[in-house]
């Protein structure tokens, strides 16, 4: 089974505190791999710098062929580690002032180039398979927790990324949701694509992980 992403012995530091000590991994292609641990523990960092919002002192990441190390990296690089990962963040950071479609549509259209008739065609698909195509000419705050968790996947998903990270995606979500969440993440692992999540929700990640990875004092450890 090939790696979708390796990371070796990457430390980062906030100041005089090492938040990463050392962090090791390997994600294969396919599963919905559980990054676990207490707030604080760098589950989120984790996520952050693989998707180079954070800088590493040392080590270095590796998706789908794209590699950070603790030297800045080029645009080319960030252009094309962005086309590898998608992030969901925990408050989904839509933009407000665009509607849903538009919202999936941005990056394609200003990022890479695709034609808006395409990029609109392939929101539209992305937005059905999530169930709420129906809400395309809505605005971000006209919708509930779980329509802008599903409307920020799709944004995730626009440039159809091998990798897509979610950062604690049941924090604010009801039983129901967080199944039906689960049953989408495991049909989108299922299509060849790798998820990997943030999270101390141990009842969803015994239920819809196909791995769990534990973060303990910076480091990462199997289970």
């Amino acid at each position: 089974m090939s790696v979708v992403l390796s990371v070796r012995a990457v430390r980062l530091r906030r100041g005089a505190r090492e938040v990463l000590a050392g962090v090791s991994f390997d994600v294969p292609r396919g599963g919905v791999v559980a990054l676990m641990g207490p707030s604080g523990t760098g589950k989120t960092t984790i996520l952050r710098a693989i998707a180079a919002l954070e800088r590493i002192d040392a080590g270095s990441i590796e998706v789908a062929g794209v590699t950070l190390t603790a030297v800045a990296p080029s645009q080319a690089t960030l252009h094309a580690l962005h086309r590898r990962v998608g992030f969901v963040f925990q408050f989904h950071h839509l933009f407000e002032h665009l509607t849903v479609l538009r919202n999936v549509c941005l990056a394609p259209v200003h990022a890479y180039g695709v034609g808006h008739a395409d990029a609109e065609r392939r929101a539209r698909e992305l937005l059905a398979r999530l169930e709420v195509d129906h809400r395309a000419g809505a605005m971000p705050r006209e919708l509930s927790g779980g329509e802008a968790q599903r409307v920020a996947v799709a944004r995730a998903l626009a440039v159809d990324p091998p990798l897509l990270m979610l950062d604690e995606p049941t924090a604010s979500l009801d039983p129901a949701r967080r199944g039906a969440l689960g049953a989408l993440l495991r049909r989108l692992a299922d299509e060849d694509r790798t998820i990997l999540i943030s999270t101390h929700d141990e009842r969803f990640a015994e239920e819809w992980s196909t791995a769990v990875l534990r973060v303990e004092h910076g480091v990462v450890r199997a289970t």
